[in-house]
């Protein structure tokens, strides 16, 4: 079917939906069957007489429509399903979010349904009550676990917590009353704005250079503000994707130390890499309260996170917040966390998200413009300043379809003008042929004036 030409002259919709609707009228009515490869891109753009951005944008809504699929190579195919089949993505995935790529290996795949239907022989002993904190085997996997990360904290230092975001709520509701002041990156995690917000801290971002928060800044902070904790999310951080190196690590610890400011360190990422930089909570384990969250590293539906605290004394008012709040993390949840880990199926994901994502950074970096934007080889999400006269909600409009989330620098900036930034992810749902058709998407956009990719429509 590389002869195929759709007429756009009869639709009143945007050209690049216009598109998709003649796809799927098409496969409909039998002028298309499974199996059939569609023109080329560029070659269906030339033939139209429109933007190349506007049939990618048309067959990235056909992919997300479940019509058509994509070969790296190879090109574009309608798929062999009946239309009465075909279902769009389900509306509750949020590609706002930064997620790890998800597992598509068959036997992978098949790895994790036996660990959970091994987990559901005890399915009634998990939905009752137990204590906070997590049972001595779910401490035994998280000591395991954290091993991988240099922490080789005491069973009374760790706790087993329903998620990063209680654990981050539930530290600073500790370690500060409303009105006090909190240090972060200038440019942080939006959850953390958020928390503060509700606890109605001051948030005060720090000056960052490529190495992280700038120390200089940090002392000053100290001194000029008395703030009750430094929040950091040092390796691969969201959204910048910089590691801050051991050499400034130790720094900021000196500094924490030296002015008695407690840090949350929020080591998402820190699993990601093979051989990353010792977390904070190794450098400087008596003021530092470590959040090891598995949403990255394993899945974001699992709602754990595995906390160390600075001491055992430390921990015991944790244990009442938390426990005051959330009452415990989910046993079920709790048990298959604890049974991938100590089976080797967590390490087995772990080693699928990396060498996934290091693939889609291959891509980034392969399609759009070298020095165009910070990113990671482990890094599931890209930081995009974007060239004048672009802004980025002139940006998000064209980007909305692409099967991937861009996020404008408003969620990360702590202070001040945002600045002319996006978040892009390159995780989540999307496959990888989405993303490699989003980032050509992207790149052709950025290539252009705003002013023209409204004409994409």
């Amino acid at each position: 079917m590389s002869d195929w030409c759709p007429d756009l002259s009869g639709s009143g919709r945007p050209r690049y939906l216009a598109i998709a609707d003649i796809i799927a009228a098409d496969v409909r009515s039998g002028k298309l069957s499974g199996g059939d490869r569609l023109p080329p891109q560029r070659k269906l753009a030339e033939r139209l007489a429109i933007h190349f951005p506007t049939v990618a944008r048309g067959y990235v809504e056909a992919r997300r429509r479940g019509l058509v699929e994509s070969h790296v190579g190879q090109g574009t195919f309608v798929r062999g399903a009946r239309v009465a089949e075909i279902t769009t993505r389900p509306d509750a995935v949020d590609l706002s979010m930064n997620l790890p790529p998800e597992p598509s290996d068959v036997e992978l795949l098949a790895r994790m349904r036996e660990g959970l239907a091994a987990v559901g022989r005890d399915l009634v002993g998990l939905l009752r009550y137990q204590g906070f904190g997590g049972t001595s085997a779910d401490k035994d996997a998280a000591s395991a676990w954290l091993g991988r990360r240099a922490l080789v904290p005491s069973q009374e230092r760790i706790f087993v917590t329903p998620g990063a975001h209680p654990a981050i709520a539930g530290i600073l509701s500790m370690l500060a009353r409303p009105g006090d002041t909190v240090l972060c990156e200038a440019i942080t995690y939006p959850g953390v704005r958020s928390i503060s917000a509700q606890l109605g801290l001051t948030l005060k971002g720090l000056p960052m250079d490529e190495h992280g928060i700038d120390p200089d800044a940090f002392a000053d902070g100290c001194r000029r503000l008395a703030p009750k904790a430094l929040y950091l999310n040092p390796t691969l951080q969201n959204p910048t994707t910089l590691t801050i190196p051991e050499g400034r690590r130790e720094m900021i610890a000196a500094i924490a130390r030296r002015h008695r400011v407690p840090i949350v360190e929020d080591d998402a990422y820190g699993f990601i890499p093979s051989r990353g930089v010792h977390p904070l909570a190794a450098i400087a384990p008596d003021i530092t309260w470590h959040i090891a969250g598995l949403a990255k590293c394993i899945g974001a539906g699992l709602r754990m996170a595995y906390v160390v605290a600075p001491d055992t004394r430390a921990g015991w008012p944790f244990a009442a917040v938390l426990r005051a709040a959330c009452v415990m993390a989910s046993p079920l949840t709790v048990a298959l966390a604890t049974r991938w880990i100590t089976d080797g199926t967590a390490d087995a994901i772990l080693r699928f998200i990396r060498a996934e994502t290091l693939a889609r950074q291959q891509l980034a970096a392969a399609i759009l413009r070298p020095g165009t934007f910070r990113a990671d080889p482990l890094s599931f999400h890209l930081w995009v300043p974007l060239p004048r006269p672009w802004t980025r909600s002139a940006f998000v409009g064209p980007m909305r379809t692409t099967g991937i989330g861009v996020v404008t620098s408003d969620a990360f900036v702590v202070e001040g003008p945002p600045g002319e930034a996006v978040r892009v992810c390159l995780g989540g749902p999307a496959t990888r042929d989405t993303v490699r058709s989003a980032l050509e998407f992207m790149a052709h956009t950025l290539d252009e004036e705003p002013a023209m990719a409204s004409s994409y429509l």
